[in-house]
């Protein structure tokens, strides 16, 4: 029977390949961990794109699949110990960590609830008398009985800002010089409805074209040389029945006023120029990606409502918004990533706007932990909300797609020039003189410029290489994009500017001429 020994010893030898869980299961057992997939193929001794390949469906082999199994079955072992330590007995079981893209909208930060009680009663913003609730964030009685501005004074309605003849920039050290306060109002006011806002959008496509007698091209330039005093309209209509009166005039500090008259104010938005410093060997076929609507998907941003206030100190309150002065973190991830801070060569503190901060924030959290936290040193903020434009945004939006949907390009122009010349005439316009926020057009600006990381990160994180993001809307891959980001025109989709092969023999971004964004 010695024929026989081989065979025996080779059954002896032989032992079973680790079974794995699905896919899905290996992607939500390293994020319960909040471990990146850079953070796992380290350890693993592979690389980041190889784990995402797992995580996508394809399995290892060999020592490091045995070692990833072993991984796999620690991070389930100790998220069960955490999850039955934190639960109660009839509580279910923990839910899976979604697995949603975080997108423009990327950073919506929004775990302070809109009402609370207070710990110690505050005066109401309204009458000035103790209160006990707060509404995002102000003092205020919910019941409008107890308020005491409820019963004695007859509803009036407001007044509209005068627009100045002129703009008189307000000096400095007068802090209180045409600002008015934030005004919150009853909880109980009835808050406008989408469909109470007429079609402001169509009726002015409709009376244009009427006016040119159905010329598409006179239209459309007379719709687009409107856009902006349309814009404001349109803005007015959907602030009905909002919660805050917004100081539309406050006065600016010192970092938000322009150093020359050609020149620019103090504020960084971090917008980025990026290209791959080097290309693993080989050809690869490049594609650049035209994000949609880039500023219309940023006008959903945390904005400061009131006059922005002064504070010093390395803290960040939620609850507020604007710019603040800090020390950015080191940024070792250059070769596959932007930097979220953008080009910048000089070291130091500089300013920057509150999509930039909570962006460095958030990849610097347990989550992604990509750098160390920045630093903090003072700031300008004031009491702010996220859904300050939104009702704006979605009538634009939903005007964008219908108009997409329907072959309507006339209303496609028209939607664009209100949504990018509203937010460029933000500052001190003689364009728009109704409204003059400085700060409000960084923000919006660099949440733009946030949004476009995140996607370079998505795709990065999804297996991608990422060789180029510029501006606010040109993002550059190599490889299987369209299991990453839907094609199309809608403002969640992107388009294809161009497709062109590069090798290794040149860094890339000598390769591709700037494309403009």
């Amino acid at each position: 029977m010695a024929e026989f020994d081989a065979i025996d010893a080779l059954l002896a030898g032989a032992g079973q390949e680790v079974r794995l869980p699905p896919a899905q299961e290996r992607r939500r057992l390293r994020e319960g961990l909040s471990l990146s997939r850079a953070q796992l193929a380290q350890a693993l001794g592979v690389g980041a794109s190889t784990v995402g390949g797992w995580e996508a469906g394809r399995d290892p082999s060999g020592d490091v699949r045995e070692k990833y199994g072993y991984f796999l079955e620690g991070a389930r072992t100790k998220l069960d110990a955490v999850a039955a330590a934190a639960a109660p007995a009839d509580a279910p079981g923990p839910a899976a960590d979604s697995l949603a893209e975080e997108d423009q909208a990327s950073d919506t930060d929004n775990g302070d609830a809109d009402t609370g009680v207070l710990a110690e009663p505050r005066p109401c913003v309204l009458c000035g008398q103790p209160a006990r609730h707060q509404v995002e964030g102000f003092p205020q009685h919910l019941d409008p009985a107890e308020c005491g501005t409820a019963a004695p004074v007859p509803a009036q309605p407001e007044k509209p800002a005068p627009r100045p003849a002129s703009r008189q920039p307000a000096r400095a050290g007068e802090p209180g010089r045409a600002a008015s306060g934030v005004k919150v109002v009853p909880v109980g006011r009835r808050v406008q409805a989408a469909s109470d806002t007429p079609d402001l959008i169509g009726s002015a496509v409709a009376a244009a074209l009427a006016e040119h007698a159905g010329d598409v091209e006179a239209a459309t330039a007379a719709l687009i040389k409107r856009a902006i005093p349309d814009a404001m309209a349109l803005l007015d209509h959907t602030r009905k029945g909002g919660r805050y009166d917004v100081v539309a005039h406050p006065w600016l500090p010192d970092i938000l006023r322009k150093q020359s008259a050609r020149g620019a104010d103090q504020v960084w938005e971090a917008r980025p120029k990026w290209s791959r410093p080097e290309l693993p060997a080989g050809e690869h076929e490049i594609t650049a990606l035209d994000i949609n609507g880039a500023y219309l998907s940023a006008l959903k941003t945390h904005l400061p409502i009131g006059q922005l206030e002064h504070s010093t100190g390395d803290h960040h309150d939620r609850r507020r918004a604007g710019l603040h002065l800090i020390t950015p973190p080191v940024w070792d991830h250059g070769a596959y990533l932007p930097d979220p801070i953008g080009n910048r060569d000089e070291p130091g503190p500089l300013w920057v706007t509150e999509p930039t901060l909570r962006l460095l924030l958030r990849v610097s959290g347990p989550k992604y932990g990509l750098c160390d936290p920045p630093e903090i040193h003072e700031s300008w903020t004031s009491g702010a909300t996220e859904g300050l434009l939104e009702k704006f945004r979605i009538v634009l939006k939903d005007a964008r797609d219908r108009a997409i949907a329907e072959g309507d390009e006339v209303t496609l122009e028209y939607v664009k020039a209100m949504y990018s010349k509203f937010v460029s005439t933000l500052g001190e316009s003689n364009y728009n003189r109704e409204l003059y926020r400085t700060d409000w057009m960084h923000l919006v600006r660099s949440q733009a410029f946030a949004n476009l990381w995140w996607k370079a990160h998505r795709a990065y994180d999804e297996g991608l290489m990422v060789v180029r993001a510029m501006g606010t809307d040109e993002l550059h891959v190599a490889g299987d994009w369209h299991a990453v980001f839907p094609e199309g025109r809608g403002v969640t989709e992107v388009k294809v500017k161009d497709v062109y092969t590069v090798g290794t023999d040149q860094d890339p971004a000598l390769q591709r001429p700037e494309s403009p964004s």
